[in-house]
């Protein structure tokens, strides 16, 4: 069972996609990620061409999982699929953890999953989080979403998703290893 699924679709943010998945990998956690292409290879918004773990038609099983969103012009992307925007649905109203950085809080806003909530995102964007309150925190955590602002806030991001699923001391240990804080 995987702890973590990042998504990617091309035009991904490539810094706020590696550097989560770096993190997570160095705080050991079980993280995978997920092409909604179609296909393993997705590129970035900068060319930057990435190999996926595994494709979104080969996802069973994210009961328990961290689904993290990273940002970027790719974003419009996670927005036409319907199987993908489904199961953001069903993970929320499970009470399952999401999180999402830069454009991709837009998604869950469009959604209705930030209604009510404190949650950033780029800040050019923040109208697109509809009835959610803007934060002032480069990252925030409310209830079981956490989203951050951009690709600058990509370690701070990366830090509070290990600290929710491996708990402080890992991620401490992670942050100090990589001269964080």
């Amino acid at each position: 069972m995987y702890e973590a699924f990042i998504f990617l679709t091309d035009g991904f943010e490539e810094i706020e996609a590696v550097t989560t998945l770096d993190i997570l990998r160095r705080g050991g956690v079980s993280v995978v990620s997920v092409s909604l292409t179609g296909r393993h290879e997705v590129v970035g918004s900068h060319e930057i061409y990435v190999g996926a773990d595994m494709l979104f038609d080969d996802l069973s099983g994210t009961e328990g999982a961290m689904l993290i969103l990273p940002g970027g012009p790719g974003t419009a992307n996670y927005k036409k699929h319907e199987l993908f925007l489904e199961l953001l649905r069903q993970h929320n109203e499970a009470g399952g953890k999401i999180a999402a950085i830069c454009a991709a809080p837009t998604v869950l806003g469009g959604l209705g999953i930030l209604d009510e909530r404190v949650a950033v995102c780029y800040p050019a964007l923040k109208d697109d989080l509809r009835a959610a309150h803007f934060g002032q925190a480069s990252t925030v955590t409310d209830e079981n979403i956490t989203t951050s602002k951009g690709p600058a806030t990509s370690i701070d991001f990366a830090l509070e998703i290990l600290r929710i699923v491996k708990g402080d001391r890992e991620a401490a240990e992670v942050a100090e290893g990589m001269l964080v804080r």
